[in-house]
């Protein structure tokens, strides 16, 4: 593609547009993941963990915990705005509504597992699309 095609201006915007979302989903990811690493791991040294296999429901609220408050201090980090670092942390507790399948038996707690992260992402990509704008610009 040459400088003088029509297209270039065009993608060279929708780039301009789409990386800082990206690297904003991504260091949601990993700041969710280094405050499941380090709260979760610092509950577990203070015996104030909840074995999975026993109670997946409430081992998952933990974790989901651990990733939102991870998340919550690197938005502060990066300043953004209150309503979305809420909406984002929310993100991490729309899987609950699997937790009953668990208890009932429809799904076990490692199929449970896998889909409560595949939709705290899927949830996360909502906020961040919904709150676009505002994203990019942090």
């Amino acid at each position: 593609m040459t400088t003088t095609d029509p297209a270039t201006p065009a993608h060279s915007r929708s780039v301009r547009l789409v990386r800082p979302l990206v690297r904003h989903y991504v260091e949601m990811v990993v700041a969710m993941t280094v405050g499941m690493m380090v709260i979760g791991a610092l509950r577990s040294f203070l015996g104030l963990t909840v074995p999975f296999a026993e109670r997946p429901g409430a081992a998952y609220l933990l974790m989901a915990t651990d990733m939102a408050i991870g998340m919550a201090i690197w938005m502060g980090v990066r300043r953004h705005p209150w309503a979305a670092t809420a909406e984002m942390c929310a993100a991490m507790y729309v899987p609950v509504a699997l937790v009953p399948l668990v208890w009932t038996g429809v799904i076990g707690t490692m199929p449970f597992m896998i889909a409560v992260h595949v939709l705290m992402l899927a949830a996360m990509l909502a906020v961040l699309l919904r709150r676009r704008q505002q994203l990019a610009r942090c």
